[in-house]
């Protein structure tokens, strides 16, 4: 059974920077696609930031700049570090796993991800 796992949200203040945590288990492959999400009360998921094996990345416009996506094959573990936290930052992060050949163009699309982690909450205060 596949699980994803998110951790390392919380309340920051504007300016600051935390580091997600999303564990993956009964899922491995080094070249398989993962991504973050997030999603504001009444609001569509929005795309944060994927990655494809060690060599494909794409970050939102909205975080790119000041974030930064990193894999910890061994512990099956991808981590998302953003940096100048904004209130508009503020909603539920979600982890989404997938196999290795979602194209480019279908990196954002929530649909190309069959597992789902539950989120973890960031909220960002002025």
């Amino acid at each position: 059974q596949v699980q994803l796992e998110e951790s390392g949200g919380g309340s920051v203040q504007a300016g600051g920077s935390l580091r997600l945590s999303c564990a993956v288990s009964g899922y491995s492959g080094d070249r398989a696609c993962m991504a973050w999400f997030r999603q504001r009360p009444g609001k569509e998921r929005e795309e944060v930031a994927a990655r494809c094996g060690d060599d494909r990345e794409r970050y939102a416009d909205s975080v790119a700049g000041r974030s930064t996506l990193s894999r910890d094959n061994v512990k099956n573990t991808l981590y998302l570090q953003i940096n100048s936290l904004k209130p508009d930052d503020t909603a539920m992060y979600l982890c989404a796993a997938g196999g290795a050949g979602i194209l480019w163009g279908s990196l954002f699309r929530p649909s190309a991800y069959p597992y789902w982690g539950r989120g973890t909450q960031v909220t960002v205060s002025s």
